[in-house]
């Protein structure tokens, strides 16, 4: 299992560092978050079962979608050894496909567990989750008030969210380039979705616009080895 997933691991790749109520986090160009005073990985939006969904409705898409999401996260967990996995909702695109969804990947979710203590969070995709290995919750809080959730929230609180699959485009001598994203802004680190089959929104759309004032806010655009950090302003 260890050799298939390392082939998906970049070592190449350079993270960026924000501070976030107190904490050091590092964005992933894989499209994670990284907290190494807590051990921490923390990764949005898997959409597992999302070919699965489409499939069961007429739909026919390469059914490869899920494995390659959960290979990739495995990748992230032989390099950054976290002591805990928080995935932030969404992790299945339908819940009653959850258990076929699983199946699949059955072998890397075990492996997942092996590894790292999981905690799986609710999300709108997925508000209950059973049958899982580890822990199931609404929401975490870590030192310095700094929730772990699946949607942003307008209660004033410092937050790593997932939910809204942020993108934006950036400009270059191919023409503008369309490119999954974090939103960091001064207490709300917004996410990209981690999922192979998942979609984006783009920053400029009021429901992220509206979660980061222009002045202050950053966006980091994955561009494989590396994320090119650029101020909202400029995409939005």
């Amino acid at each position: 299992m260890r050799q298939a997933a390392s082939r998906n691991d970049d070592r190449r790749a350079v993270p960026a560092r924000i501070q976030l109520a107190g904490h050091d986090v590092l964005l992933l160009p894989a499209g994670a978050a990284f907290l190494p005073e807590e051990r921490l990985l923390v990764v949005a939006d898997l959409h597992l079962g999302k070919g699965l969904a489409y499939a069961s409705g007429g739909q026919m898409l390469p059914p490869y979608d899920s494995l390659d999401t959960m290979r990739r996260l495995l990748a992230l967990i032989y390099h950054w050894q976290p002591e805990r996995l928080v995935l932030l909702g969404d992790s299945f695109h339908r819940q009653t496909l959850m258990q076929a969804s699983l199946a699949p990947v059955a072998a890397e979710l075990e492996e997942l567990a092996r590894l790292a203590s999981l905690v799986w969070i609710t999300g709108n995709h997925d508000p209950v989750l059973s049958g899982l290995p580890g822990e199931v919750a609404g929401e975490i809080e870590l030192p310095g008030a700094l929730r772990l959730r699946h949607e942003p929230a307008a209660d004033g609180q410092a937050e790593i969210v997932g939910h809204l699959h942020p993108a934006a485009r950036l400009p270059t001598k191919a023409g503008r380039q369309r490119r999954r994203c974090f939103v960091a802004g001064e207490a709300r680190l917004l996410l990209p979705a981690f999922g192979a089959l998942t979609g984006g929104l783009c920053v400029s759309d009021p429901a992220i616009a509206g979660l980061f004032p222009k002045r202050g806010s950053r966006v980091f655009l994955m561009l494989g080895d590396g994320l090119a950090e650029l101020p909202i302003s400029a995409v939005a």
